[in-house]
């Protein structure tokens, strides 16, 4: 069966491959950094960022939300860090990020505006409770782990703080992930036929 004249299929992505694509930008940052220091670091990891979306992009035919906000942050932070010769504004990348999810999560469920559903709904179904806790929850792990990065980059060596950045961030986001599932299937619910899930 062809597709419709002029519409973009899109194709599923199958998970090992969305976590190695979200995984390599770090691992390069993490080895490039072992080998020549925090800028050539940067440097690679700004490319291997870039690269990461364009195989996102091939596979998939879409981006993400937070994929893109990020790539657009490290864009952003990564040249200010090269540009200026300070390794601060790479340490903050994930303190903006998370900050600026954090705040949009919860800043929208406060104006009555849930942004999760749009982000999520055409893979998950919930109920409005079921979206509103797990919005909190999401909205909470953010600004904590924007609080956890000013405090470990402040903290430790840069070495240190790449490697928690390589190996402990993108672990604890895939566990807390994990750890919504009971939330989510206690709060399913079966989209009424033609219903719009966001609404």
């Amino acid at each position: 069966m062809s597709d419709t004249p002029g519409e973009t299929k899109l194709r599923t992505m199958h998970p090992a491959m969305k976590f190695a694509l979200e995984m390599g930008p770090l691992v390069v940052f993490f080895i490039a950094n072992a080998r020549a220091g925090i800028y050539v670091a940067t440097a690679a990891f700004m490319i291997a960022t870039f690269a990461a979306l364009a195989m996102m992009w091939l596979l998939a035919r879409k981006i993400a939300v937070m994929p893109l906000v990020s790539a657009a942050v490290v864009l952003v932070f990564g040249t200010l860090t090269l540009w200026l010769q300070d390794d601060h504004f790479i340490k903050m990348k994930p303190t903006i990020v998370n900050a600026l999810f954090g705040l949009a999560l919860l800043g929208g469920l406060a104006l009555k505006k849930p942004l999760l559903p749009y982000i999520l709904g055409d893979v998950f179904v919930l109920t409005d409770r079921g979206w509103r806790e797990l919005t909190i929850r999401w909205g909470v792990f953010f600004i904590v782990m924007a609080v956890v990065n000013e405090i470990v980059w402040r903290s430790v060596s840069t070495d240190t703080w790449v490697a928690f950045k390589t190996f402990g961030y993108l672990p604890l986001t895939l566990v807390f992930a994990m750890a919504q599932v009971p939330l989510m299937t206690r709060h399913s619910a079966e989209p009424a036929a033609g219903a719009d899930p966001k609404e």
